[in-house]
Order: C-alpha cells, then sequence, then structure tokens
C-alpha cells in the first residue's frame, strides 16, 4: 500500500517537470521570436521604389538582395559581412531614390555596427570605413570624411575607392594640389570611371574645361551602360556643358541617359534646366514636374520655384518654398549639412542676403579654402553691396583659375 501511495507523488512530479519543460520551450520560443523581432526592428527598412524608378529587374534584384542580408543577421551567419553589404545597399538606395534622409543614417548605422565590433577583420574594417567616408562626404561632413578616410587608407593605401574619398575630401576642404597628388595616385592604380571623374573635377576647377569634358567623356565610356554610377557619371558631362554654355550638346546628352535607364529623374531634371536656360519656362516646368513625381530631389524643387519667380506665381512660389524649407530641415535633422543650399535659397528666392551670409558664413569657418563657399560668400556680399568683401571673397574663389560663370558677373559688378 505504501508503494501505491508515492506513484502519485511520482507522476505529479514527472508532470510538473514535463511541464516545467514545456514552459521554458516556450519562454525560449518567445525569446527567440522576441530577439528576431528586435533585431529585424534594429534593421532600417527598404523603403519602397516609385514605379517610374524601378528599372526593370533592378528593383526586384534589391529587394531580394535586402531580404537575404535580413535572413544571415537573424540567422547570425556573416552579420558583420551582412551589414556592410546593407550599408552598400542603402547608399545606392539614397542616390536612385533621393530618399536621403531615411538612407544615410540607415547605412551609417551599419556600418557602425561593424566597426565597434571588437573582432572584425582588418579586411572588413577597412571596406567598412571607405564605406563611412564616402557617406560623410554625401552628407557634407568633409573633416569627418578625411579623417575616416585617412584611418582607412592606414589599412591599405593601395585601394583606389579610399584614394577617390580622400581627394573629394581635400577637394571640398580646399586642399586642391594634395586632391592632384592623390588623384594621379588614384590614376596609376585604376584608371576606371571614378578615376576619370575626378580628374575631370580637378580640370574644371583649374580651369581646363576642354580637359574636363575629356575626363568625363572617358569616365562615361568606362562605365558599364545603364548602371547608376554611368549615368551619374553622363549627368555630370551634361551639366559640365550647360555650365559651360553649351545647352545643346547638354540636352542631347541628358536625352542619352534616358535611352538606357528610361525615367531617370535627374536626366530629366537636366532636360528641364536645358529649357529653363534658353527660357523655354513651360517646358522646363513641366520636366521638373516629372523629375518630381520620381523622387522628392530638393533641387528640383528649387529650380520650379525659380520658374514661379520668373512668372510672377507668388503664391505658388511661397507654398513651394515652404515645402523646400521642410525638405531642408528633413536632411538637417538627419545629419546633412545643408548650409550653403540654405545660402542660396535666402540669396536666390527670399531676397534675404543676411541669412544668406549666416549661414555661408557657418560653411567659411569649416572650410575657408574652398573655392565655392567663398565664391558663394562673394555673391551675398555683392548682393549686398558690400565690395570690399566682395573683392577678398571674389580672389580666394578665383585662385585655382576656376572659369565657372558666376565669377565673370561677380567681377562685371565690381
Amino acid at each position: 500500500m505504501q508503494k501505491l501511495k508515492t506513484k502519485p507523488n511520482l507522476i505529479l512530479r514527472v508532470l510538473a517537470l514535463a511541464l516545467i519543460g514545456i514552459t521554458l520551450i516556450a519562454t525560449n520560443t518567445f525569446q527567440n521570436k522576441k530577439e528576431d523581432r528586435s533585431k529585424e526592428a534594429s534593421i532600417p527598412k527598404l523603403l519602397d521604389r516609385n514605379e517610374a524608378i524601378q528599372y526593370g529587374n533592378e528593383w526586384t534584384d534589391v529587394q531580394n538582395l535586402y531580404a537575404g542580408q535580413l535572413k544571415k543577421i537573424h540567422a547570425d551567419v556573416n552579420v558583420e559581412k551582412a551589414q556592410l553589404t546593407l550599408a552598400q545597399l542603402f547608399i545606392k538606395e539614397a542616390r536612385v531614390t533621393g530618399e536621403h534622409g531615411h538612407y544615410y543614417p540607415a547605412a551609417l548605422q551599419m556600418l557602425n555596427n561593424i566597426l565597434e565590433s571588437e573582432d572584425v577583420k582588418n579586411d572588413l574594417r577597412f571596406i567598412a570605413l571607405s564605406t563611412k567616408a564616402g557617406v560623410q562626404l554625401s552628407l557634407h561632413e568633409f573633416q569627418d570624411a578625411l579623417e575616416t578616410g585617412q584611418e582607412a587608407v592606414a589599412l591599405n593605401p593601395y585601394n583606389a575607392q579610399i584614394l577617390g574619398v580622400l581627394v573629394d575630401a581635400h577637394v571640398e576642404l580646399g586642399d586642391y594640389e594634395k586632391a592632384i597628388e592623390i588623384a594621379d595616385q588614384m590614376m596609376k592604380i585604376r584608371p576606371d570611371i571614378r578615376s576619370y571623374s575626378r580628374v575631370s573635377y580637378l580640370r574644371e576647377i583649374h580651369g581646363d574645361i576642354e580637359g574636363s569634358l575629356e575626363a568625363m567623356s572617358l569616365a562615361v565610356k568606362a562605365g558599364l551602360p545603364g548602371k547608376e554610377e554611368t549615368a551619374w557619371a553622363a549627368l555630370t558631362l551634361g551639366e559640365l556643358y550647360l555650365t559651360y554654355d553649351d545647352p545643346t550638346v547638354a540636352k542631347k546628352v541628358f536625352e542619352s541617359i534616358l535611352e538606357v535607364r528610361p525615367n531617370y529623374p535627374f536626366a530629366i531634371a537636366g532636360i528641364a534646366d536645358v529649357y529653363k536656360m534658353n527660357g523655354d519656362l513651360e517646358k522646363a516646368e513641366a520636366y521638373y514636374m516629372e523629375a518630381i513625381s520620381a523622387i522628392p530631389e530638393v533641387g528640383f524643387y528649387i529650380s520650379l520655384a525659380e520658374i514661379y519667380e520668373q512668372q510672377l506665381r507668388h503664391e505658388e512660389k511661397s507654398e513651394l518654398i515652404q515645402e523646400i524649407l521642410v525638405m531642408l530641415e528633413d536632411d538637417v535633422v538627419n545629419g546633412h549639412n545643408m548650409n550653403l543650399e540654405y545660402a542660396d535659397l535666402y540669396l536666390t528666392l527670399l531676397d534675404d542676403p543676411d541669412t544668406a551670409w549666416k549661414y555661408a558664413n557657418e560653411e567659411y569657418q569649416k572650410r575657408p579654402a574652398n573655392i565655392d563657399v567663398n565664391r558663394m560668400l562673394a555673391r551675398i556680399t555683392a548682393e549686398s553691396q558690400e565690395f570690399n568683401a566682395t573683392k577678398k571673397y571674389l580672389a580666394a574663389a578665383t585662385r585655382t583659375n576656376s572659369k565657372h560663370p558666376e565669377l565673370a558677373d561677380l567681377r562685371s559688378s565690381l
């Protein structure tokens, strides 16, 4: 009888242990699901592309790549490499979609995760640093980009990509001699779309417009047809022709981009710029509206507002400027330095040189040797009729023998 009394207790203990086991399994399952959701929540979202810029299979490929990296991170497989791939994907999407305020912070988040890891290998650290420096350039934080780039080049001084980043950083900080020196190294290592583009920009800065056009044409030829980076190089080529007074050729270049990359909004806006330069404001407006319908690029809105100003459409201009200010503020909140964009807006469209001066001078404190910053300050002081200051900034803006058309206008104002 005694044995019979112990069996129910044994059964209860077994049942209790089983229940504890089930509870632990359920708890672990819930915890794992919670961790998976936490991981997913910590990974920035891939925003849907406007249908006009999905470009056939390209958008499908982007979505599949994103989903694949998400899966690796959830499975804890090659997490750092997956984060790097996502960062590079976010950078490209920022350029394609114009959603800078979302994608650049997203890229930095992934890159900082990699760089904060104690056991990340040097080759991956180098790529992460190089990519981060590129993002900092896009955010107009040029000193930060230079410092990050120098950290990367200490790991690998013979990589063309990081040398390109250093060229850009030195250009923006106004150290053009150093930029030329590094661009020469870059060309020796890898003469491709990236190196030809840098050579083109440096030639333009130094007044060699014919040489600049030649180098940018080589950049376009070095790129793969239909790719975003090739379209960007061709866009820059078209803008060069437009800036230096050849709108006919510029329009042909923009149209050629659309033949291989239909609906490319920057090329559409480039055609709008041509019509605007030629005084056909009705066609220019139609093309700007088409570009705006594809992506929220603030430059398109500013150009459209300039048309409204020329046509004395004051109410529409005022409404559009409010949208522009919201867009600029969103960029600033998300880490994008927009000082020169603000300065140009207040000078050109809001007739407020004092506020324009505030923004331009803030940028001048960061990079006083840059010729574009000095050109902006020369424009502002000329508008305010502070001609002694204009002479000072104009001298700095022309020290590289730049042939930018605004410089001739500024000289004639003195």
